[in-house]
C-alpha cells in the first residue's frame, strides 16, 4: 500500500498562503517559515507530518500528496483547516 512523508505549512488565508510560498521560491527555508507562520502544532518540527498513508489525511490533502512530484512545494491548498503549503518529502506506491 501507497506511504508518503510530507511537511506543511497551514496559515489561514490563501494570501499569506501564496506569500510564503513566494519567499520559499525564492530561497527562503521551509521548515525555518513553518516554525515562524504555521498555526499547525506540527510547525514546531518543520511543518513535518511524518509518514501516512492514504485516507489519514483530508481529502484535498491526499489528492496532492500521493500525486505530485518530491521535493517541490504545492499549493495553496484549501481545506477546512485553511491555506496549506505542501511538499511530499518521499513516496512509496
Amino acid at each position: 500500500m501507497a506511504r508518503a512523508t510530507a511537511r506543511h505549512i497551514l496559515v489561514a488565508t490563501e494570501a499569506k498562503c501564496n506569500e510564503l510560498k513566494a519567499a520559499i521560491e525564492a530561497g527562503a527555508d521551509f521548515a525555518e517559515l513553518a516554525k515562524q507562520h504555521s498555526t499547525c502544532p506540527s510547525g514546531r518540527d518543520g511543518g513535518n507530518l511524518g509518514s501516512f498513508r492514504p485516507g489519514q489525511m483530508v481529502k484535498e490533502f491526499d489528492t496532492v500528496v500521493f500525486s505530485a512530484p518530491l521535493n517541490i512545494v504545492q499549493g495553496p491548498v484549501k481545506t477546512q483547516f485553511g491555506f496549506h503549503l505542501l511538499e511530499v518529502t518521499s513516496r512509496q506506491d
